[in-house]
C-alpha cells in the first residue's frame, strides 16, 4: 500500500465514520431524542466524533504494518432510548450508521460500474491505475468494511446493540463480559479474526461494482 494511498485511506475512513455516527444521532433526533444535538454531536465536524484509538491509532497502525486493510471507529454518539417514540426505534438508531455506509458504497460503487460505459477513456485510466479509479475503489471498500465491521457483535460496535436486544436474561453474563472487556476483544478480532470476514467485503464489492 503506497504512502499516498494509505493517507487517503485514513482520510476516507475518518469521513466515513463521521457520517456513520452522524446517522445514529440524526435518527435518534428524528425519533424524539435530543441528546446528541444538545451535546454538539449532531454535526459532520470530524473533531466532534474522532476517537484517538479507533480513528487514529488503530488505522495508522494497520497502514504502517502493511495489513492491507483499514478499519476503525469514532466515539459513539450518545442517545437516551427512553426518549425514543417506539419500541423499534433503538434498533433503527443502531442500524442507521451501517445503512449510511452501505448507501455511500452503493453510490460510488455504481459510478465505478457505469462510468466506463459513459466514458470509455475511464477503462484506460483504470488499467493504468488512474487517480479517479483508485479514489472510487478506496471509498467503496472503506464503507463496505465499516458496514460489515460494525455488524460484529462486540461493544462498542452496532452489532453488539442488536445482539443485546435479543439476548435472553439467562445469558446476560455474556453482555456483562463483552461490555467489560469489549475493547480487548475488539482489538483481538481486528488483528486475528478479521481475515475470515474480509471475503464478505470482497463479495459485496463485486456485487456492487461488477469487478
Amino acid at each position: 500500500m503506497q504512502v499516498i494511498d494509505s493517507i487517503f485511506y485514513v482520510a476516507v475512513l475518518i469521513m466515513s465514520v463521521v457520517a456513520h455516527e452522524y446517522a445514529h444521532g440524526y435518527v435518534a433526533y428524528k425519533r424524539g431524542d435530543n441528546t446528541a444535538n444538545s451535546l454538539g454531536r449532531l454535526t459532520l465536524n470530524p473533531l466532534k466524533h474522532l476517537d484517538p484509538v479507533g480513528s487514529v491509532i488503530v488505522p495508522l497502525f494497520l497502514v504502517l504494518s502493511g495489513a492491507g486493510f483499514v478499519i476503525g471507529w469514532a466515539k459513539p454518539v450518545p442517545y437516551d432510548p427512553r426518549n425514543l417514540k417506539g419500541k423499534k426505534d433503538e434498533a433503527r438508531v443502531a442500524i442507521a450508521g451501517v445503512v449510511v455506509n452501505l448507501c455511500i458504497a452503493l453510490f460510488f460503487g455504481l459510478i465505478l460500474r457505469f462510468l466506463p460505459i459513459l466514458n470509455p477513456e475511464f477503462i484506460l485510466s483504470a488499467e493504468q491505475g488512474g487517480g479517479l479509479f483508485k479514489i472510487l475503489i478506496i471509498i467503496v471498500i472503506t464503507n463496505i468494511n465499516l458496514a460489515v465491521f460494525n455488524l460484529i457483535p462486540i461493544p462498542p460496535l452496532d452489532g453488539s446493540k442488536v445482539l443485546f436486544s435479543f439476548l435472553p436474561h439467562s445469558l446476560r453474563y455474556v453482555q456483562n463480559f463483552l461490555e467489560q472487556y469489549g475493547f480487548f476483544v475488539l482489538i483481538f478480532f481486528i488483528f486475528f479474526l478479521w481475515k475470515y470476514v474480509a471475503p464478505v467485503v470482497s463479495i459485496i464489492f463485486s456485487l456492487i461494482t461488477g469487478m
